[in-house]
């Protein structure tokens, strides 16, 4: 199955095709708009949001929330079949992901995004929407699912990375990196230190393929836009910005250029903001700040927000990085890995596999904490547990594990500063590593032909039973 959208318009009308798609009429900017995609996420049916007649906005602009958070709108973002379950559609991508190869971006004249422009003291930024996503939020956020573009002045590569950006005046935002090895943040000082402002291109509105290249951990000097192509099988198409003469996508909705000013000669106070976790990681903090000296956007344009919000709520609804770890354990030899998942967003790991040795499944736990950021917990089950099935995987730990024999504590491992657990004090001087707990949920491997015969669907019958009777089961 291929893509089959070129912008997010048409990502929009695949939506409404499957079902998928909710229009919500009225609702405010500070705070309503946020809540209502955090009741929709974590309801059965999980549908997208399309937001219109928002108050205090021009009439036509529109706000699209809840992308890819559920499994069939991410396949349906990445070309694979939507009607496949989550675990196979998450083997699909790693499949796919192995084959990927870059295309790189086209040229084109034919830009929509150029369709309205104003530049200089013309500039305003409240003629675009920007939500207060969560009530203690410290403003509102243009950027809360958009690419922040900048050029290396050295290599010339440009880098296209997801970044929150919040409105502070009609022609002033901050962009926060998080931290200095952030690629943003290293392309920015090297203009920086050359007594430079860095030119900036803020993309709002993208296409989900970008929008899925810009959360990828992609290596320094690889390209976003041409990641996006190969999700697409097709370039995406750029128009060089007016101003910063950037590669910006032509079919964007909503663009900002101008100049990240040095963070040494100008900086804001930005934040806080609702993290993934679901807590306030830190307070109000300095933030470089970008003027913005030109504003393009489509006629009804419309803002795509992704707001981190409580787990197990995440954007995206099928585990990207659980397929990296996959891969992972298959490059260092951890053979017969049936599958991989992440739970609570990604602060909690399950890998499943045939065991063949003793220590087969401990080996694998230690290579998935290496690889967990920020997670606590890596859980390790059999064959037969379905891992995107978190009632399936506590009914393997309560019936598998001995607490006394088969937990094990990695300490000193990776997180960040957005973990809440970690002390301020700690968190000030960059001391941001966790510890975490691996369970082996797996049957022992010397009772597995003693141990009691399990009374349910092994998961290929499941399948089966899905594929032969989920045009039933599946009915709304």
């Amino acid at each position: 199955m291929a893509v089959q959208y070129r912008d997010l318009r048409e990502f929009i009308e695949l939506v409404e095709k499957l079902g998928d798609l909710r229009k919500v009429q009225g609702a405010a900017l500070a705070f309503e708009i946020g809540a209502i995609t955090e009741v929709a996420a974590g309801s059965e049916s999980c549908p997208a949001l399309l937001f219109t007649d928002i108050p205090g906005q021009p009439a036509g602009n529109r706000i699209f929330t809840n992308t890819t958070v559920s499994a069939r709108r991410a396949a349906l973002a990445l070309g694979i079949d939507t009607n496949l379950p989550p675990l196979q559609a998450l083997q699909e991508w790693k499949r796919k992901r192995v084959d990927l190869k870059p295309i790189a971006p086209e040229q084109t004249t034919n830009a929509p995004y150029l369709e309205n422009s104003s530049t200089g003291d013309a500039v305003d930024l409240s003629l675009f929407p920007a939500p207060i996503w969560h009530k203690d939020d410290g403003g509102p956020y243009i950027g809360s699912g958009s690419v922040v573009m900048t050029r290396d002045p050295d290599t010339g590569w440009v880098n296209c990375s997801i970044y929150r950006v919040q409105v502070h005046s009609r022609d002033r935002v901050t962009v926060q990196f998080d931290h200095n090895g952030r690629h943003g943040a290293m392309i920015s000082k090297k203009y920086w230190d050359r007594g430079q402002a860095c030119p900036i291109a803020i993309i709002n509105g993208q296409d989900p393929a970008l929008f899925i290249a810009g959360f990828e951990y992609l290596p320094e000097g690889a390209s976003e836009l041409d990641f996006a192509g190969a999700i697409r099988g097709a370039p995406v198409e750029v128009c060089a910005g007016p101003v910063t003469g950037l590669p910006i996508p032509a079919r964007a909705e909503i663009v900002l250029e101008g100049m990240l000013m040095p963070f040494a000669e100008e900086s804001l106070p930005e934040g806080p903001f609702g993290e993934f976790t679901g807590y306030y990681a830190a307070e109000k903090r300095p933030a470089p700040v970008m003027h913005v000296t030109a504003t393009h956007h489509r006629t009804n344009p419309i803002l795509l927000g992704s707001p981190p919000l409580k787990p197990p709520r995440f954007h995206f609804g099928l585990p990207l990085r659980a397929a990296g770890i996959w891969s992972n354990l298959e490059a260092v030899g951890i053979a017969d890995v049936v599958g991989a998942w992440q739970h609570v967003s990604q602060l909690m790991i399950v890998i499943a596999l045939k065991q063949r040795y003793a220590g087969h499944a401990k080996r694998a736990g230690l290579v998935a904490a290496a690889n967990s950021y920020m997670g606590r917990i890596v859980v390790l089950v059999d064959d037969d547990v379905d891992p995107s099935n978190l009632a399936d995987v506590m009914w393997a730990v309560t019936t598998r594990a001995e607490p006394s024999e088969d937990v094990d504590i990695i300490r000193n491992a990776w997180s960040s500063s957005l973990d809440p657990r970690i002390p301020a004090s700690h968190r000030s001087i960059g001391l941001t590593s966790n510890s975490k707990m691996i369970i082996d949920a797996c049957i022992p491997f010397q009772h597995i032909e003693t141990y009691p015969r399990t009374s349910a669907l092994t998961l290929a019958d499941a399948l089966e039973i899905r594929r032969r009777w989920g045009h039933v089961l599946d009915q709304r």
